[in-house]
């Protein structure tokens, strides 16, 4: 079975009663080659034991070229419709076990240790667009033992997590993304790539997970805090931005956190790096604690 070709999905379809859903934003890849470059990108070099979660295989195009590679495979799956077509298409791949659960449900640290313990894991997955951002951030925050993770997203989105400070594209996400992992766009996918096709090209994109945070904030919450207000209001200096996250600090209060962190209060939040944001949310904290 060519699970990329579209005459074959589509009879593959009809005869499960199958029908793409908007909600899950699905579109299933129809070149051979795209699933085999994200399969291998996903993999650690020189990993002896190794694991794959994936996040929406669709029909399992993916998943199949996953299970050629890795050890175990585990496919969450939140569309139910797609399980007997999966039971179908995956019938030869042994190490595939396939969850119909939606990832954002999953409690993905004890997942790993009750399920994975002792592999490298990877996690692959062709996000829908509209969810993006909440299912990348809930896999950096589960501090599950994550290695590296690979997705495809929409091509915009890849392009602010892989901004420079001071760049337009540059927004709250990017340092926040920074911290938690070394971040790679690998190539992009344009629209023919997909059956139905979408509005926009795609991107692939990964993200080696970082052991140790790039920076040590006296508090991480803080420096969410401040990366959160430093970008409230892009048209605004920091002063007035930073106002809508901390509202108990006037502005001579701020203006003398900034100053103790060494940024002018003139400036905006898109021009200050990681670093620069951590070092001002010590600031911020040491004045508050």
């Amino acid at each position: 079975m060519n699970l990329t070709n579209p005459s074959e999905i589509k009879n593959l379809m009809a005869e499960s009663g199958f029908s793409f859903k908007k909600k899950f934003g699905q579109n299933f890849l129809i070149n051979p080659e795209i699933p085999k470059r994200i399969a291998t990108s996903s993999v650690i070099p020189g990993a002896t034991k190794t694991a794959c979660i994936e996040i929406g295989p669709g029909i399992g195009v993916m998943t199949a070229e996953l299970s050629k590679l890795y050890d175990k495979v585990y496919s969450f799956e939140i569309d139910s419709e797609l399980i007997p077509i999966l039971d179908k298409t995956l019938l030869e791949c042994e190490n595939v076990t396939v969850i119909n659960k939606d990832i954002l449900d999953v409690n993905l640290k004890e997942f790993i240790e009750d399920n994975l313990s002792g592999y490298t894991v990877s996690v692959c997955a062709n996000l829908p667009y509209y969810i993006t951002t909440p299912i990348i951030m809930s896999l950096f925050e589960s501090r599950a033992d994550i290695h590296r993770i690979v997705v495809m997203i929409q091509k915009e989105v890849a392009t602010r997590l892989t901004a420079r400070a001071g760049s337009e594209e540059y927004g709250s996400i990017t340092p926040t993304v920074e911290y938690y992992s070394e971040v790679k766009k690998l190539f992009e996918v344009a629209p023919g790539n997909f059956m139905p096709r979408p509005d926009v090209t795609s991107a692939v994109v990964s993200f080696d997970v970082r052991k140790t945070p790039v920076v040590t904030p006296l508090s991480e919450e803080y420096l969410f805090r401040t990366i959160r207000g430093a970008f409230a209001l892009r048209r605004k200096t920091l002063i007035n931005s930073l106002k809508t996250e901390f509202s108990s600090l006037s502005k001579e209060e701020l203006t003398s956190c900034l100053e103790s962190a060494g940024v002018s209060p003139s400036l905006r939040g898109e021009t200050l790096s990681l670093k620069e944001l951590s070092v001002l949310s010590d600031e911020i904290f040491k004045y508050l604690n």
